[in-house]
């Protein structure tokens, strides 16, 4: 990836929050997420605001975040992707971590789940050259990039923060789909209550639309049926707002007095307060460290991780370049939306 900084092109972005507005699974702050990256990466990282693609189930949405909603924006962001060009995936809404919490999904409006093979299979496709950074606010979200490596997490973590005092925990609801929560929505859907398994209500509602992870033959459950193979170095780049055990929180308007009174993602929100403290460039590594302070110093009890290769690691986050450095707008704040 040398030389990204000069050669860099295109930068496309696709934006996914869900709300499940009206549901028993409401969140609050996915699509506040959603508004808040937007503006940062148009301010500061200059995207431009025609190639941020935003997908949320707001009241009022052209398109909703179902699973092949997300899964064809992706697509076509890659399509349009060259060498040198910066790719990035935001998504706030419900995770799921299978029932051995050793795979990760995002759900979607529909619950058609986007798996950690759907995002492996989706940076093989990213040109040589090129990148895709993903950062996911959702529970048992680490390693929701397939065979990446990891570089912050539960087997290479950091220091405690030393002195930190916690706060007292915000009101939050884990952005956390329960196995049980799941099998029991797509039942009612499917019309099948006799399967436990939910992959085979995902199969019979979604077809070729389902994650490629119920196609291969893993006997109707949410585990691959061998081993991953060690990781290589590719383009892709995981910010995840938790490990892959942990829940990420979703914190509401009246206890995020950092957020301008709005509800927010966590993770998101502490992403958003390190970009606006720090101007400069910042690499992954860096970001992802300061962001796990700033939800230490807050009493949160989630871990945010960093999968990616070695040398991504110490690259800037999103290819910031240091010559066009823009100034940062407060986390969450009216303006940045």
């Amino acid at each position: 990836m040398e030389g990204k900084l000069a050669s860099k092109k295109k930068m496309l972005a696709t934006l996914v929050g869900c709300n499940y507005a009206g549901t028993r699974n409401e969140l609050r702050g996915c699509i506040n997420d959603v508004e808040a990256a937007r503006g940062t990466l148009v301010a500061r990282f200059g995207f431009s605001p025609v190639d941020v693609a935003v997908l949320t189930d707001g009241r009022g949405a052209k398109v909703l975040p179902t699973g092949a909603n997300i899964n064809r924006a992706l697509a076509d962001m890659i399509a349009r992707a060259a060498p040198g060009d910066v790719l990035f995936f935001h998504y706030s809404g419900h995770g799921h971590g299978g029932d051995d919490r050793e795979e990760g999904a995002i759900v979607p409006c529909d619950f058609n789940l986007v798996t950690d093979l759907d995002f492996r299979q989706l940076v093989d496709r990213v040109p040589p050259g090129a990148s895709f950074t993903m950062v996911s606010d959702s529970c048992h979200s680490g390693g929701l990039i397939d065979q990446e490596k990891e570089q912050i997490g539960p087997s290479v973590d950091l220091p405690d923060s030393a002195g930190a005092s916690p706060l007292a925990a915000p009101a939050r609801t884990a952005r956390f789909l329960p196995y049980a929560s799941l099998l029991d929505h797509l039942s009612c859907v499917s019309g099948m209550p006799s399967s436990h398994h939910a992959a085979d209500h995902l199969l019979a509602l979604f077809g070729d639309d389902a994650s490629a992870k119920f196609h291969g033959g893993h006997g109707g459950t949410l585990s691959a049926a061998e081993p991953a193979p060690a990781p290589r170095p590719d383009e892709g780049i995981l910010l995840s707002g938790c490990q892959t055990d942990e829940t990420s929180a979703d914190v509401a308007a009246e206890d995020e007095e950092e957020g301008g009174g709005k509800a927010c993602g966590a993770f998101s929100s502490a992403v958003q307060s390190v970009l606006a403290a720090h101007p400069a460039p910042l690499s992954n590594r860096e970001l992802v460290a300061r962001a796990r302070a700033v939800l230490d110093e807050n009493g949160f009890e989630q871990h945010p991780c960093l999968y990616c290769s070695d040398a991504n690691a110490e690259a800037p986050f999103l290819w910031q370049d240091v010559t066009a450095v823009r100034a940062a707008r407060p986390a969450m704040s009216p303006s940045a939306l």
